[in-house]
């Protein structure tokens, strides 16, 4: 049995927008980066949530099994699961014992012995690509570009399929100069499965009230639909 405990802020069942088929997921405390478009503020902070150990989070996402089928299982996302990389492991490990699916979402923005330890046990990655200059990495994420990028190598020399996803925002990424820096990156990506436009939305600017903490792009609109047909079209997968 494992005593390895991780921090958890929630959990969602029977997701279908998180990874393939049907998803148990687990949004882990904790994040790196301080996202200008960040939907889990509540996940920030490494001090918040409660602690479970691997053993029973997988027992409870065997509730679920029967809902699975063949390419359904458990996600872990976050805030940023990877500054909790050793949980991260132990539950993807005691999940493949039992033939469960492992699905990683991550902003591929931490690297270390750890991390590539948990990829052992991954079958799929959701991958942020959240801006396609560092520029506006560095001042609107809280990274550098180059991290990512690494991360998205590692994920092609270990052959571990993945969907690369992007928040569009007007006046920072929804230009045609973004998709094809995007379309540059991508090019020639064996386990690229697709990428995937999500349009920028203000529903979580009342969470940032209740917390007290200012919603850095509250004065942003959320994308025009037709703007966001264009771009997907001009996607090269």
């Amino acid at each position: 049995m494992s005593f390895i405990k991780g921090k958890i802020n929630s959990i969602q069942t029977l997701g279908t927008l998180d990874g393939p088929g049907i998803r148990f997921i687990a949004f882990l405390q904790g994040c790196n980066l301080r996202c200008g478009c960040c939907h889990n503020p509540e996940t920030w902070e490494s001090s918040g949530g409660e602690e479970i150990t691997a053993e029973a989070l997988v027992q409870n996402a065997l509730k679920y099994r029967e809902y699975f089928g063949s390419k359904g299982g458990i996600t872990l996302s976050g805030g940023e699961p990877l500054m909790q990389a050793e949980f991260v492991k132990e539950v993807f490990s005691l999940c493949k014992q039992k033939g469960i699916n492992t699905c990683l979402d991550t902003s591929g923005s931490i690297i270390n012995d750890a991390v590539l330890e948990a990829l052992e046990f991954t079958d799929f990655v959701l991958l942020d690509i959240k801006y396609t200059t560092d520029e506006l990495y560095r001042e609107y994420a809280g990274c550098g570009i180059e991290k990512p990028l690494k991360f998205l190598k590692i994920l092609e020399e270990r052959k571990i399929p993945y969907r690369i996803r992007q928040v569009i925002i007007p006046t920072l990424n929804d230009n045609e100069e973004n998709i094809k820096a995007l379309n540059d990156l991508t090019k020639n990506l064996e386990f690229l499965e697709k990428i995937e436009l999500l349009p920028f939305k203000k529903l979580c600017k009342s969470k940032y009230e209740d917390l007290k903490i200012p919603f850095r792009f509250e004065n942003i609109s959320e994308p025009d639909k037709n703007i966001m047909k264009q771009l997907e079209e001009r996607l090269a997968r």
